[in-house]
């Protein structure tokens, strides 16, 4: 593993990280008017989330440090040659660490392993921070827009990376 992929804290998620992850995401979420955490609805796979990602052949990552999740990250496979990365969130007090490019990195490594020659993403049109990120480590932004129908009335951006 390259030093760039070194991560402290770094551990495969585990089907009892629900209420972690909730929590984490959900901070993301409150810092957003309108943007609501679905326990009940779509984001019940936190609760189950290591066997929801490895039934769909994936892998999905967080960062634990001092008992607390600060960030996670994964993928899954969308088609025979393209990942999709799912769910990268850092909690705001670890922030601009490089935590988010470097978990980006690792689905990317991962992406390549799995023998993909594509990186996609869909990012709610309101995480501009994150579509900073995205195009810092090379997403480009598709044309694509896509709604969620969701309590949160989430409108997403599609991105991409070949790899």
């Amino acid at each position: 593993m390259t030093e760039a992929l070194a991560i402290e804290g770094l551990r495969q998620v585990r089907d009892d990280d629900g209420a972690a992850l909730a929590a984490l995401i959900g901070g993301v979420y409150a810092e957003y008017p309108g943007c609501v955490l679905e326990p009940a609805g779509q984001d019940a796979d936190l609760f189950g989330l290591a066997s929801a990602v490895a039934d769909r052949g994936g892998q999905m990552w967080v960062i634990e440090r001092a008992g607390a999740l600060l960030a996670c990250c994964g993928w899954t496979p969308h088609g025979p040659d393209v990942v999709e990365l799912k769910r990268l969130y850092v909690a705001a007090s670890a922030r601009r660490q490089g935590l988010g490019s470097r978990l980006a990195m690792r689905v990317e490594v991962a992406a390549r392993d799995y023998g993909a020659t594509r990186v996609e993403l869909w990012s709610d049109t309101r995480f501009t921070d994150a579509h900073r990120l995205y195009a810092s480590v090379g997403y480009l932004r598709q044309g694509q827009l896509r709604e969620l129908h969701d309590a949160s009335n989430s409108v997403e951006f599609h991105f991409a990376k070949p790899l």
